[in-house]
């Protein structure tokens, strides 16, 4: 049975704020954008919510068909509603920040996306719509919520040494923390795994370690707070 609103209703909208981590250069995924408005432009993957998706449901869809991206760290971020973020309509979009380990998930442009490409956060080209503004946010939540809650491992890989760890945590936040202190503290922690394994390369061999997931899962039930 069909209704007939009162009001006018605006678009609704999701853009996503993807984050990766090579070394030491903390990066963000951004599309070429096709079609207007703003074409040929960089810009945040995204596009309009379909009417039988939820909001996360259209963010992943939207990544993977823009960038080939699927299955990875997700979560709300803000809701950005200016009435004239948009020039085509009267548009609201709600954020998204996600988290991958960049050299694992090659992106690959697709759908209304001329190309994709990692752009250094410091580094970035001027941005279509809003999204300098949306990157901002995303780059506030993602500073406070690495020193109370252990997400920064999604940038990593699975298998890391203590100092990629530690540059981590030096690139995301712009800081420096003392080697002997950082690695007391997060071995203090009891969350990582230590593994009878050793990077290989040019520099000095390193043991090898693993977040232990289940162990994190298990302390948190004990009332244990992440705090770097």
């Amino acid at each position: 049975m069909s209704f007939k609103y009162k009001y006018a209703r605006p678009a609704l909208t999701v853009d996503c704020v993807v984050f990766g981590l090579l070394e030491d250069c903390l990066s963000v995924l951004l599309i070429q954008r096709a079609a207007p408005p703003f074409q040929g432009d960089w810009a945040l993957p995204g596009g309009f919510v379909e009417m039988d998706e939820t909001l996360e449901e259209a963010a992943r869809r939207e990544l993977q068909e823009e960038t080939g991206l699927q299955d990875l760290f997700l979560e709300q971020l803000y809701t950005f509603g200016d009435v004239k973020r948009d020039p085509r309509e009267r548009i609201v979009s709600v954020a998204y920040y996600g988290l991958v380990r960049q050299a694992a998930h090659p992106p690959h442009a697709g759908s209304d996306a001329r190309s994709v490409a990692w752009h250094p956060v410091d580094e970035l080209p001027s941005l279509a719509f809003d999204h300098s503004q949306i990157l901002a946010k995303a780059s506030e939540r993602l500073q406070a919520k690495v020193q109370y809650q252990p997400i920064g491992f999604e940038l990593l890989p699975q298998k890391f040494t203590l100092t990629q760890l530690q540059i981590l945590y030096e690139t995301i936040l712009g800081r420096s923390f003392d080697k002997r202190n950082f690695r007391k503290k997060i071995m203090g922690m009891d969350l990582l795994e230590s593994l009878e394994e050793f990077s290989s390369g040019p520099h000095r061999a390193a043991r090898l370690y693993r977040f232990n997931r289940r162990r994190y899962q298990m302390l948190l039930k004990k009332g244990f707070h992440f705090e770097l």
